[in-house]
């Protein structure tokens, strides 16, 4: 049955890509409308299913933390922040739109965005998608990140990134510009920051690329999202040579935000409103507010000397093997 709507949902989406590529009449308006909802009424229901103790799969939170309708980090920014500035380039090439950064005010106190952002704000059209190249960073978009980071920790902002993006992207042109080393330099400076950094993973927390920006002394996920060192599509074709096992690889890689927290991985999990964020991207950031108020506050209260050394302790104690007696 799954299968069936989602071959719906194909057909749906093509017909509404034909419907948006051209000029509209207001009957045509008024079908896309129609579209759109019948679109997202399937989704729904593919997204509800639940194995047979009542309970969603690690491979259902996969799909809701890809929803395309879930709040992307600009949502949030406008939702959450005041005088929001953003600021561009890396100094060294170019800007990259995958990632946004600006200063904004946090509850009357300045702080510095970070976010990941897989469409342009209120605009999620394939040409808005592409244009944030789906939310995959280049080199010179990390670069940008952590050269506003260091300008922030010169003044002790905090910090706040919103992580959501399927991984770095892995084109010639990003490799070419030394993706690899954007990467590890953004992890290695984000240890020494004097500044407070919370992590906040709103969709998808894809391996390097999102650890780029979430070096942060807490991460916060919320309840329908996901971090892993790689999808589960690209687990299963590794292990079983079948990317159609992809359930089974997101069962076993523990990736969704209750395995994690009990690993010491994460901090907290917000709950989502409805049946995801995605219904209600307000609700969302209201629930989100008060953990971040909270979490910015025991890390504010701290000097710069504690903040560096409790980071680098809980760092160090990830992957780490304790033998038992």
């Amino acid at each position: 049955m799954s299968s069936e709507k989602a071959t719906q949902v194909k057909t749906l989406e093509a017909q509404l890509a034909q419907l948006s590529s051209a000029p509209h009449t207001p009957e045509q308006d008024a079908e896309i409308l129609k579209l759109q909802a019948r679109v997202r009424e399937l989704q729904q229901e593919i997204l509800g299913a639940t194995d047979r103790k009542g309970e969603m799969t690690p491979m259902d939170r996969v799909k809701l933390a890809r929803h395309p309708d879930r709040p992307y980090a600009l949502d949030f920014i406008h939702l959450l922040f005041t005088d929001f500035h953003e600021l561009h380039g890396d100094r060294r090439f170019a800007d990259d739109p995958a990632i946004v950064c600006g200063f904004a005010r946090f509850e009357g106190e300045p702080a510095l965005i970070v976010g990941q952002q897989k469409a342009n704000y209120q605009q999620r059209k394939m040409e808005d998608r592409k244009y944030r190249n789906f939310g995959m960073p280049k080199p010179e978009g990390y670069r940008k990140a952590i050269r506003l980071m260091q300008m922030a920790a010169k003044f002790r902002r905090p910090i706040i990134s919103f992580i959501d993006t399927p991984g770095a992207y892995p084109g010639i042109e990003a490799e070419e510009r030394g993706q690899g080393e954007a990467i590890a330099r953004n992890i290695i400076e984000m240890m020494r920051l004097a500044s407070p950094t919370l992590g906040v993973i709103i969709g998808e927390g894809g391996s390097g690329g999102a650890l780029a920006i979430g070096a942060c002394d807490r991460i916060i996920m919320l309840e329908n999202t996901v971090y892993s060192v790689i999808s589960p599509e690209g687990c299963a074709s590794i292990l079983w040579r079948d990317a159609s096992k992809a359930d089974k690889a997101a069962a076993a890689m523990k990736i969704t935000p209750e395995p994690l927290k009990a690993a010491g991985i994460v901090d907290e999990i917000v709950p989502e409103p409805g049946e995801g964020a995605h219904t209600d991207h307000k609700a969302a950031a209201d629930a989100l507010r008060p953990v971040l108020v909270r979490h910015l506050r025991e890390l504010s209260a701290l000097s710069p000397e504690k903040l560096i050394e409790q980071r680098y302790a809980r760092y160090c104690r990830l992957g780490a093997f304790v033998e038992e007696a």
